[in-house]
């Protein structure tokens, strides 16, 4: 795969004054955008140097250290989308997180891809971070929705409205995929000469474990305000 050169990363930054300059005319905020580019830029550096340990390291306790941090991070972000903040909301945001996340790593790990232990980082933990990523997700859309909803609708109607709502993303994805966009694992995976074909499974199994985590969480946060 093709390097990067650091400084051409910097020419991405146009778009992103653009879109920047709007978010603070309409929105009136000029440090969220900016904010967020800095903890992105952030996050990902250190995790890439983090990373080079715990792949050389192999080791299945901190690995699940790692998976732990990401659900508890998930449902710190997930927290701030809504008015009502306590601790009881917090612990429905982080089950409906992880137990949305952990069966669907639980089937791709163990029966997808067959692997048999945990000391194999360079799998668990980039597909632990796509999978509790789009339950977060999902979850910040349900919650964010319902909380809304609820406040004119009965709790079915509500439920229903926010439930749709959340999986849209999902959806669309899967209604589009190949028609309008190749999507990042399979992009990743032909960008680095993989077979196309190979390519495609990979990209199957990613889409069918993000709609079925995503789903699984928004199902269980919404019978937990029931």
């Amino acid at each position: 795969m093709q390097l990067i050169p650091a400084q051409n990363l910097l020419y991405m930054l146009v778009p992103l004054l653009f879109v920047g300059y709007f978010y603070y005319k309409w929105v009136g905020d000029k440090k969220e955008i900016l904010y967020a580019t800095f903890r992105m830029v952030s996050q990902l550096l250190l995790i890439g140097y983090l990373l080079v340990y715990i792949f050389e390291a192999k080791s299945s306790y901190i690995t699940l250290l790692v998976v732990l941090v990401m659900i508890s991070s998930a449902s710190f972000i997930t927290l701030r989308n809504i008015t009502c903040k306590n601790k009881k909301v917090y612990f429905s945001i982080f089950t409906a997180i992880l137990l949305g996340g952990s069966v669907n790593l639980f089937l791709v790990l163990y029966f997808v891809l067959e692997i048999d232990t945990l000391n194999q980082p360079r799998y668990i933990i980039p597909l632990a971070g796509m999978l509790y990523a789009n339950c977060m997700n999902a979850v910040s859309l349900v919650a964010e929705r319902f909380e809304k909803e609820s406040m004119t609708h009965s709790y079915e109607k509500a439920r229903a409205i926010s439930f749709k709502a959340s999986l849209i993303p999902q959806i669309n994805s899967f209604l589009a995929v190949g028609l309008v966009s190749l999507p990042g694992m399979m992009t990743g995976q032909i960008l680095a000469g993989a077979d196309p074909i190979v390519a495609v499974r990979y990209q199957m199994m990613v889409m069918l474990m993000i709609l079925g985590s995503s789903g699984i969480s928004t199902v269980w946060y919404l019978y937990a305000k029931k």
